[in-house]
């Protein structure tokens, strides 16, 4: 099957889609189809691909290339290559991974289109709660994780308590969870929490580390990445994502599963199908539920064994392989 992905953004970029694009990119390959990748971003080093990636090509190279594939595949939805389509009739697959609509929930005339292009294609949905507005069928098939990067180091000891890992951003929850410690110590509980990533709200969060006097702990480690990423991951008991706003799905708690943490999380969107029975999830922005569960699992370790022995299963159905092979069953149904 000759499977052309049209994903604007791309290798060397690096972020939720695109990983996932990459992923999908190779797991097509490696499962003897061919694949070719259409992006409009350029190339900044010499990296190699088992697949042809043709960055920012001409119209006539698009034509030709729409003309090659079986199906036309769509990192969600993009107004800006789906007109390939109107002269060259391909099957159009979709994987949504976010919502179309503003931050406030409003739509615009993109937004609007974007959910008519739905009904002429064979969607896929990350989730449930992405699947949900989508005005057209969508199968839903979670994402994946890296396994070949993110799993359980059995030598490492797991005596840290808390962390958390994503962008240190006000819709990612981080002063949240200080403020979640914060009662926590007015409970007789000083876990430590350590924070990996950066962002713009580190000064506020640092400055909040003060104000609520927690200062000694949490640890802000700054951005880590793949071995140093996984070593510390492997050395805490719980992962916290406590977001603000709705995740569409959420790869970083199957990372922190993967490692052996407990995660608990945010439940609108599609954290909790990410988190499954692996963790415990609270209403967004409720931190007196958060304090409540992180207290719970503080004083009794053993709920933790049990939440970890449901990792392999869960994991099982979000490997880069089985989660490629979920999206083509549907591509093949097309076709």
């Amino acid at each position: 099957m000759k499977i052309l992905i049209y994903s604007p953004s791309f290798y060397p970029n690096i972020g939720g889609l695109e990983t996932i694009i990459l992923t999908l990119a190779y797991e097509f390959t490696y499962q003897s189809h061919e694949v070719k990748v259409i992006s409009q971003t350029p190339a900044t080093d010499s990296k190699k691909f088992p697949f042809e990636v043709i960055r920012q090509p001409t119209i006539k190279k698009v034509f030709k290339l729409t003309h090659w594939c079986d199906v036309y595949f769509q990192g969600c939805v993009s107004l800006r290559g789906i007109w390939p389509l109107l002269f060259v009739p391909r099957p159009l697959v979709v994987t949504h991974q976010t919502w179309y609509r503003y931050v406030n929930g409003g739509l615009g005339w993109q937004n609007y289109l974007k959910h008519f292009v739905t009904r002429f294609a064979t969607n896929i949905s990350a989730s449930q709660a992405v699947a949900q507005p989508i005005p057209a069928p969508s199968s839903i098939i979670p994402n994946s994780y890296r396994e070949d990067i993110f799993y359980e180091i059995p030598n490492i000891p797991r005596n840290q308590e808390l962390v958390f890992l994503g962008r240190l951003v006000s819709d990612k929850g981080a002063n949240l969870l200080l403020e979640a410690l914060a009662q926590l110590k007015s409970k007789g509980l000083t876990p430590k929490l350590t924070i990996i990533g950066s962002g713009p709200e580190e000064s506020q969060l640092r400055q909040q580390v003060n104000d609520l006097e927690i200062v000694e702990q949490v640890n802000f480690t700054g951005v880590k990445v793949e071995h140093e990423l996984v070593k510390l991951l492997n050395a805490h008991q719980i992962m916290v994502v406590p977001s603000l706003w709705d995740e569409p799905f959420g790869i970083v708690a199957l990372e922190g599963i993967a490692c052996g943490c407990v995660v608990v999380g945010s439940e609108g969107g599609g954290l909790k199908d990410a988190i499954g029975a692996c963790g415990v999830t609270f209403p967004n922005g409720n931190v007196e539920r958060l304090t409540q569960i992180l207290f719970d699992l503080l004083t009794h370790p053993e709920k933790l064994t049990t939440y970890r022995e449901q990792a392999k299963s869960h994991l099982a159905r979000h490997t880069s392989k089985a989660v490629a092979k979920a999206y083509l069953e549907v591509i093949e149904g097309v076709i």
